[in-house]
């Protein structure tokens, strides 16, 4: 499971953390004000308050790192994470369907900590595990099957011989056709709400972690999990880039919050 397969790492209980899933931002003149606004949030983050931030995926509608080449219009972005982590905050993603690929440059030049499939850290008394959501449903054999092939070294630089431009052509294509299915108009009927739940709930009653967050569906939940001994919890992010909600974690107790 996630949970066996997730780094094993222990962080200080005072570590406060910011947490969000499925931003999405694009490079589309449709995506422009979504991007700035994203950016002036980050902007508005103060390093005094928040120790870490953790991304379960989806940051980008795409992504794809070059040898010497990155997309100029996710500059902004990108310099924002760069100054929190110059400014002490600790970075974390952990990978999603459309930025799978992140890896060496944002290492490097973000100190962002890239976690390919989750990320298990304990939380005050609590272990709590992150992980994005794709993948998990049994039954979405395609893209479990997809996200093998797309994952591979040799995926990897037959796409890296493409143009940057024509990279980005493609993906913005791919990408609305994925959001056309994935999305419908009341998100809690999606087709992966209930198989990630369930996969959730299962490692929570395996007490192989206390608490599972996730995202990936765009709908929001928080759900207590009967156990033996103390409950477990349950809760997806719900997503960035419609509903603009986000998880803090502070002294053992995670808070939902909307932005304006």
């Amino acid at each position: 499971s996630l949970a066996i397969l997730a780094a094993q790492q222990n962080q200080p209980d005072s570590m406060k953390t910011l947490i969000f899933a499925d931003v999405h931002l694009q490079t589309t003149p449709e995506g422009e004000a979504a991007l700035k606004d994203f950016t002036a949030f980050l902007r508005q983050i103060d390093p005094a308050e928040y120790d870490r931030i953790i991304v379960l995926g989806d940051l980008f509608d795409f992504w794809f790192e070059y040898k010497h080449v990155i997309f100029s219009d996710y500059f902004d972005v990108l310099r924002a994470f760069a100054d929190l982590s110059d400014r002490g905050v600790e970075l974390h993603l952990i990978c999603g369907n459309h930025d799978s690929w992140a890896g060496r440059f944002l290492e490097r030049f973000l100190t962002l900590q890239i976690h390919p499939d989750s990320y298990t850290c304990d939380m005050g008394e609590k272990r709590v595990l992150f992980f994005h959501g794709d993948g998990v449903n049994p039954s979405d054999r395609g893209y479990r099957f997809y996200k093998r092939v797309a994952r591979s070294r040799a995926a990897v630089w037959l796409f890296g011989l493409l143009h940057p431009d024509w990279a980005m052509a493609i993906a913005r294509r791919v990408s609305h056709g994925s959001r056309a299915i994935m999305t419908p108009d009341d998100p809690s009927e999606g087709h992966e709400v209930g198989p990630i739940e369930e996969f959730a709930v299962g490692i929570l009653e395996s007490n192989e972690a206390d608490v599972v967050v996730c995202g990936h569906t765009h709908f929001p939940v928080m759900r207590p999990v009967e156990r033996d001994g103390d409950d477990g919890l349950y809760i997806n992010t719900g997503d960035w880039s419609m509903r603009r909600t986000y998880l803090d974690w502070d002294s053992g107790v995670f808070t939902r919050h909307y932005r304006d």
